[in-house]
């Protein structure tokens, strides 16, 4: 399937990697409703691709994403002065759907994070695979300051860091860098802003070696831990076991490890 369209989003295909660059930056990449529409387009896109097997989001002019576009807000607060009581609802849930469409993406997803993580843009990092900050990054969930709730983003928080700190980071609106964000478990690497190419690489590279299907069965198996009985999951995790041995992937990798080379698939 081919990519979408995009106005809010820069979209570049290095396969077997996919590019998203949240793409506004006069507005610290803040998320309008038209860009969750996007990313929601291009996530649908390229679910079922498997010449795609990951995506690095990242953010345009320094900043990663400020949250929610308060533009957005005055529109439904407009609609809802007219009548429309699902206004806010509509605007807030649609935030919530890219979100649960994002964690459950088959590929590997990589942010790469810098200047402003605030809010939404907080919540979408904390559904990535993979999450690489620059040091000097400004981390906050400042909704509660202003009288609003997180309420999309705070159960994917507390999946991220566990509920003693969400609820600190939630209830006080703390203010805080990378380093802090790695010892919270929020993101996974630190460096300096001008090297976060270079790891980016590194990430990639150690992802190409890593075979497709394995990643994608391994991701879904993972995700579904507390969502599925035990039992019925480690069931599911034996046939996909048995299927991965004997179809064209497992005997590649196991070929290769025997030869004492790299399998078609990092090559």
């Amino acid at each position: 399937m081919s990519l979408p369209e995009t106005e809010t989003l820069l979209l570049e295909e290095e396969l077997p990697f996919l590019h998203v660059t949240l793409n506004r930056p006069e507005a610290r990449n803040a998320m309008s409703l038209a860009m969750v529409e996007e990313l929601m387009a291009v996530f649908d896109a390229v679910a079922e691709r498997t010449d795609i097997r990951a995506l690095v989001l990242r953010g345009a002019g320094g900043h990663f994403c400020a949250g929610g576009d308060i533009k957005d807000m005055a529109g439904a607060r407009q609609k809802a002065a007219q009548g429309d009581e699902d206004a806010y609802f509509s605007l807030n849930r649609r935030f919530g759907e890219m979100i649960t469409r994002a964690n459950r993406l088959p590929q590997v997803v990589v942010a790469v994070v810098e200047g402003t993580v605030m809010g939404g843009g907080f919540g979408l990092a904390c559904v990535t695979d993979v999450a690489l900050a620059a040091e000097d990054a400004k981390f906050s969930l400042p909704e509660t300051g202003l009288g609003l709730i997180p309420a999309q983003i705070a159960p994917f928080v507390v999946q991220r860091v566990g509920l003693t700190r969400g609820r600190r980071l939630a209830l006080t609106g703390a203010r805080f860098d990378g380093n802090e964000a790695l010892r919270l478990d929020i993101v996974h690497e630190v460096a300096p802003a001008a090297q976060l190419d270079e790891r980016l690489r590194a990430v990639l590279e150690q992802i190409r070696r890593c075979g497709p299907m394995a990643n994608r069965k391994t991701k879904e198996l993972m995700l579904n831990v507390g969502e599925v009985p035990q039992e019925e999951l480690l069931d599911q995790a034996a046939r996909d076991f048995a299927a991965a041995v004997n179809g064209p992937e497992g005997t590649e990798g196991t070929m290769a490890f025997m030869q004492k080379r790299l399998p078609e698939w990092a090559q």
